[in-house]
């Protein structure tokens, strides 16, 4: 029987995280300088700050697998902080097996310890196998995202 484990991401780490990142960016068809990757990976190990982005690491039998990465915020409708989930990824080798559920649910998990009152994260419209279980596992909102890159 498999055994999924969902733990913080550490500093030992970062050949596996960086094997699933890269994974996860080339799905979004992105590519990021070295200068991005071991920023993201110290504030991802780092001390967790007020503000600072926090990572979790999914192992399937010992085996790195999948990632998570979030992040608690103040928001104006709340006096405490919300949880953002910015980034979730799984190995395709994997996919069905539980595994981004299982990270959705230790983001939330460690949202609740937090006393955040709510996680919310956004994905792509044509992400639809992710879509599915996002569907079963939380509200869809109406909201629609504006950006503008500087």
């Amino acid at each position: 029987m498999s055994r999924v484990v969902i733990r913080p991401l550490h500093k030992d780490d970062e050949g596996e995280w960086r094997r699933l990142w890269t994974a996860y960016l080339a799905f979004y068809e992105t590519v990021l300088p070295e200068a991005v990757f071991a920023t993201t990976f110290a504030r991802l190990t780092g001390e967790a700050a007020e503000g600072e982005y926090r990572g979790l690491l999914a192992t399937l039998d010992g085996k790195p697998v999948g990632l998570a990465h979030y992040l608690f915020h103040r928001s104006c409708w709340t006096t405490g902080n919300v949880c953002y989930l910015q980034d979730l990824f799984a190995d395709p080798e994997v996919r069905g097996a539980g595994i981004g559920r299982a990270l959705i649910e230790g983001v939330y998990a460690r949202a609740r310890e937090a006393g955040a009152p709510e996680v919310y994260w956004m994905t792509q419209e044509f992400n639809a196998t992710a879509r599915r279980l996002y569907d079963r596992i939380a509200e869809k909102t109406p909201f629609i995202v504006y950006q503008k890159n500087l």
